[in-house]
């Protein structure tokens, strides 16, 4: 069914799932490691798809801060710090949208800067997961143990068979691989009965305002913002402006601008700091993805959207609990393939001193996981290579 510049049919819906590898990953990780509000989680990733759909008319994304998520979910930090780097990002955001110089900016965060941060980010994801995997205890709260088998934990064999569903499962269009494996972890969860510690509820989880305070908006700054604004400016805006002209022609992407990208993740970002909901933004690679599935218009959006809106609305009061239930080894895997699709971006870098400068970043960001740290050192290498003409 088409509705003016808007499609409704199977194969757009097929491809607004396409970017769930990444999103689902690392919200879920985010609830039930950081403690975000799952309703507040939800209600606004389908309102963000919406207004972008609404807007661009294109299937734009709505993904994760992927720095701000892997350096939460890796150091376990807590929901107020997280929600204090979402009014910082999108107090930025809106100012270099407002002021003009987002232009400016873009020739600051070149290419083997923004890949060195996705390859440590992803690094960190995959470290991560296999400390996921190893895990003895089956669930997060540690209640349900687990029997040994083979010398494995129970958890860890399940982990195995969550690694090959989701190999499996990569190329396949209609049932995409993280909705089937985390349906698989909920499966080996019922059949231990931890489900009989539910109580069934319908309905939202209360949301509230949330203000930080000046530890929270520091501690945000040091750790989640400075090494969030490289990529967010490379890959959220300048790429997924390269991408939707690409795909899509000059005629329908005259919206998909450095600024109005840059104000709409702003707005998200306010709102996702106010209820203590996951710093947000759009993406390259989402684009690529929401595209190689199907969906061709801002109909995609408008349909997830609404999903997404109606589990925030409808489950948001037992999402806690129901998350609690994914085996640790299940959120292992997802993180796993996540910061493996992450990692995998440094592919187009071909420069031995663009690849030199990557891998620098990105080991001093798995040592220390101080991405800011990190991106100093990459961008005072990168410096020093370029000015002393340095043969690598």
């Amino acid at each position: 069914m088409k509705k003016g510049e808007y499609e409704f049919c199977r194969v757009e819906f097929a491809g607004s799932l396409g970017d769930l590898g990444t999103l689902i990953p690392l919200s879920v990780a985010m609830i039930v490691i950081n403690g975000i509000n799952a309703t507040a989680v939800f209600l606004l990733i389908g309102l963000f798809y919406i207004g972008a759909g609404l807007y661009y008319k294109l299937p734009i994304p709505v993904q994760p801060l992927k720095a701000v998520a892997a350096i939460a979910i890796a150091s376990g930090m807590d929901a107020g710090t997280i929600a204090a780097s979402g009014y910082l990002m999108g107090i930025i955001l809106l100012f270099i949208a407002a002021t003009g110089i987002i232009d400016a900016l873009a020739k600051f965060f070149t290419k083997p800067i923004v890949r060195g941060i996705q390859l440590g980010l992803g690094l960190i994801l995959i470290s991560k997961g296999i400390e996921f995997i190893g895990k003895k205890e089956l669930l997060i709260n540690g209640t349900k143990s687990s029997n040994l088998v083979w010398n494995l934990s129970l958890n860890t064999i399940v982990g195995m068979l969550g690694v090959l569903l989701v190999i499996l499962l990569l190329t396949n269009k209609r049932l995409p691989a993280a909705i089937a494996v985390i349906l698989f972890g909920l499966g080996v969860s019922a059949a231990s009965g931890a489900f009989g510690a539910i109580v069934p509820s319908i309905g939202f989880e209360p949301v509230v305002l949330f203000i930080p305070d000046q530890v929270m908006l520091l501690n945000a700054f040091i750790l989640l913002v400075i090494p969030q604004i490289p990529l967010t400016i490379g890959n959220a805006i300048i790429g997924t402006a390269d991408t939707a002209r690409s795909l899509f022609g000059e005629e329908k992407t005259k919206r998909t601008t450095f600024k109005s990208l840059s104000t709409s993740m702003g707005l998200a970002n306010i709102a996702s700091g106010a209820l203590m909901a996951m710093p947000m933004c759009h993406g390259a690679g989402g684009l690529a993805a929401h595209y190689r599935f199907g969906a061709r218009t801002g109909g995609s959006n408008l349909m997830i959207g609404a999903v997404f809106v109606m589990v925030a609305v409808v489950f948001g009061k037992i999402a806690i609990s129901l998350f609690g239930l994914i085996p640790n080894s299940i959120l292992g895997v997802l993180l796993l393939f996540a910061g493996i699709e992450l990692a995998m971006l440094i592919n187009d870098v071909t420069e031995k001193k663009d690849l030199f400068v990557a891998f620098l970043i990105a080991g001093i960001a798995l040592a220390t996981t101080n991405m800011g740290i990190a991106f100093i050192a990459g961008m005072a290498a990168l410096y020093i290579i370029e000015i002393a003409k340095i043969e690598i």
